[in-house]
């Protein structure tokens, strides 16, 4: 397996692959409920401290609506849950963790939601089924697919981010990422007077051959069996054909519904009709009449710079579909990734260098405040230009950014992806056009977003991984130092703001919002310190 357990716990290793799936997937979970709701006591370990053994360190929280103080060991990657019940601590399971965090955000929200805690056991399981199918796969020779397909943990601030839909595991594990599936796609013929599509879609006639009348459009497998009661009508009366499927396979990366296939060096975005972390992964009609319009404003933004160490965009350049399941059958169309790359340079998805993976550069790092100070100079340039400049707001989280590096493991370059994560100033939405109103947010609110992504959710997240890859290594100065490098107000106030925003994604899904909605709680700002 190319990812350890988490080191904390070393009941869950001795309690085998159940113990393991509890584990993995108590920490997204924990993280949660640690960040939003509990309120961290005085002290390391709070009462009845006991010296701490292996490497996690122990903290307590009280939980103000059960009025209960629950202890974990560790900080990035909680561990080993305890409560504190007549007198001594007890430890608990994945099942009760999930009881205990229902019953606290009942009364913390006055809110009932059977839906979560479902998916926050579904998410378990389907942790355990990834487990059990690893065991058995191969994971890819190719360093970039390996690091797309390591994240078994997943988002690191999420109740339930291994959720597939609740259905059987046998369904989705063909195509999971996690488990190093590879497969090919589905080719469809739809009839030529039902296509709808947008910008560059000249890659998709290249997959197969379409009978005269029809076009050639790709299917996930997967959203097809999803679909196929909706889609039997077309199929009957002519207006799909079934064409067979790709002479190759493409690879799931992370974001699960997109997939990459390395011959042919192409991404493709499809609709999923399954949650997977906030949303409903369907490629939404409103959303695929923005994308040019998105799309063409962020890449006047990175071509305007020009300079050969500069991050590259990974364009979305077309969408195909059909006018009878817009929406359903919709596949967008994305660069690939060698035209964006420098000579000899190798990406990396940034979320498996905080997760960890066989051949992790960070990990390897033989300089780590030098392999430091080159990633930031990859990576915040561009997003902060983007902004000060151009008015878009990249989501520069940990999945939608690859980082290259060179032969050494040194970062020379960071890619940004998904035009449908972006965000534009009012400025910058009216410039670009498009068929639809283009997603427009103030500056203030986009500064918030921006800072969401790129500091709380990325860097923050890698310095934490790079700290316990390398004790003693201060991260913080050299953030401090790359900001004061751009002349933005924002950045400079950033420096010293003793807060940063915080994504509550448990209270979002609790409360029903959407997720789209973004819902943000002041943290501490490590920036701040110096």
């Amino acid at each position: 397996m190319d990812l350890l357990p988490p080191p904390a716990d070393d009941a869950a290793r001795r309690a085998g692959p159940a113990g393991l799936a509890d584990a993995y997937a108590a920490v997204p979970l924990l993280n949660c409920l640690l960040r939003e709701v509990a309120q961290p006591l005085p002290g390391p370990s709070g009462p009845d401290a006991r010296p701490a053994r292996g490497t996690g360190e122990l903290r307590t929280y009280r939980l103000p609506g059960v009025d209960r103080l629950l202890r974990v060991r560790g900080v990035r990657r909680p561990a080993a849950p305890e409560v504190r019940a007549d007198g001594a601590w007890r430890r608990i399971g994945h099942t009760e963790l999930v009881e205990l965090v229902a019953e606290e955000l009942r009364r913390h929200t006055g809110l009932s939601n059977r839906e979560l805690p479902a998916e926050m056991i579904d998410s378990r399981d389907a942790v355990a089924a990834l487990l059990a199918a690893r065991a058995r796969a191969t994971p890819p020779d190719d360093p970039y697919l390996r690091s797309e397909q390591s994240l078994l943990t997943g988002h690191t601030h999420h109740p339930a981010p291994k959720t597939r839909g609740g259905g059987p595991a046998s369904r989705w594990l063909p195509y999971a990422p996690e488990a190093h599936a590879r497969f090919p796609l589905a080719l469809l013929g739809v009839r030529e007077d039902t296509v709808v599509e947008e910008g560059d879609t000249a890659a998709l006639d290249l997959l197969g051959a379409a009978p005269p009348g029809y076009r050639v459009l790709p299917a996930h497998p997967w959203q097809l069996e999803l679909a196929a009661r909706d889609l039997a009508p077309a199929f009957a009366d002519g207006r799909l054909l079934r064409l067979g499927a790709t002479a190759f396979p493409v690879w799931p990366t992370a974001a699960v519904r997109t997939v990459y296939a390395p011959g042919e060096d192409l991404f493709l975005k499809f609709s999923l009709d399954v949650r997977i972390t906030n949303d409903i992964r369907r490629l939404w009609r409103h959303d695929l009449l923005r994308l040019r319009g998105t799309d063409t404003a962020v890449r006047r933004a990175f071509a305007a710079s020009g300079a050969p160490a500069d991050a590259a965009w990974l364009s979305d350049r077309g969408h195909r579909t059909a006018d009878f399941a817009h929406e359903q059958l919709a596949v967008v169309v994305r660069d690939g990734l060698r035209a964006h790359l420098p000579p000899g340079a190798t990406p990396y998805l940034a979320a498996a260098l905080v997760e960890g993976f066989d051949g992790n550069p960070l990990a390897a790092a033989a300089d780590p405040a030098a392999w430091w100070e080159a990633y930031l100079s990859r990576v915040v340039p561009p997003a902060l230009a983007a902004f000060a400049r151009h008015g878009v707001v990249l989501e520069a989280h940990l999945q939608n950014t690859l980082v290259a590096v060179d032969a050494h493991g040194v970062p020379v370059r960071a890619l940004f992806r998904d035009a449908e994560g972006v965000k534009l100033l009012p400025e910058a939405a009216r410039a670009a056009g498009g068929a639809l109103p283009l997603p427009e947010v103030s500056r203030e609110a986009g500064w918030e977003r921006l800072v969401y992504c790129l500091v709380v959710n990325h860097l923050t997240e890698v310095a934490a991984a790079l700290a316990e890859h390398h004790p003693g290594l201060d991260p913080w100065p050299a953030v401090r130092r790359e900001l004061a490098r751009h002349d933005l107000p924002e950045a400079a106030a950033l420096r010293t703001a003793p807060t940063l925003p915080g994504k509550t994604n448990l209270l979002l899904r609790w409360t029903g919002a959407d997720g789209a909605d973004a819902r943000y709680r002041p943290l501490p700002n490590p920036l701040a310190g110096g």
